[in-house]
């Protein structure tokens, strides 16, 4: 049985907004340091759930979403004075920007150079895959409420950025 396409895209839009507001708290509870992270990611989580919108999202859209983005590529270029662990805020704002700018040159859900998209299909997956086996093999000290497992704020983090990964990749596809 397979869900109607907007009705995925609309789960897809929830699921990004959620992350997106899940982050945007961490921005608001994290120290100083972590806060860029933080907000980087919050954007990417709106950001992704605007980009999903099945109606579309205007003809004025691609351009500032490609602006948006472009600002978030140099926002993930000083993150990296921190240091290479920042890197995938720049490879998500990169890839937020090249699919806002096919939106915007017309190409829409039709494609983007096979070569670009490709690689970074493959770059999402590899991240969703190690993300998920982080996910599972991550350990919690709490007591389990209502009988499962809990999820401490490090793996609701993890499953966070799990989230806008998988989402990342859909849309990556559907390109």
């Amino acid at each position: 049985m397979s869900l109607p396409a907007s009705l995925s895209a609309w789960l897809l839009v929830v699921l990004c907004a959620v992350s997106g507001g899940y982050c945007l708290r961490r921005v608001r509870r994290s120290e100083p340091d972590a806060r860029g992270g933080a907000a980087g990611e919050a954007l990417m989580g709106f950001g992704m759930a605007v980009m999903a919108v099945p109606s579309g999202i205007g003809p004025w859209g691609p351009g500032i979403l490609l602006g948006v983005f472009s600002g978030a590529v140099l926002h993930a270029l000083w993150l990296l004075r921190g240091g290479l662990h920042h890197a995938h805020h720049l490879v998500g704002s990169l890839a937020m920007a090249y699919m806002a700018l096919t939106m915007a040159v017309g190409h829409g859900h039709g494609g983007g150079p096979p070569l670009v998209t490709g690689a970074l299909l493959l770059y999402f997956a590899g991240y969703v895959l190690l993300g998920g086996a982080r996910l599972v093999t991550a350990g919690g000290a709490g007591q389990p409420v209502g009988g499962g497992p809990p999820l401490m704020p490090a793996e609701l983090t993890r499953a966070c950025r799990l989230a806008m990964g998988m989402g990342m990749l859909a849309m990556l596809l559907s390109l």
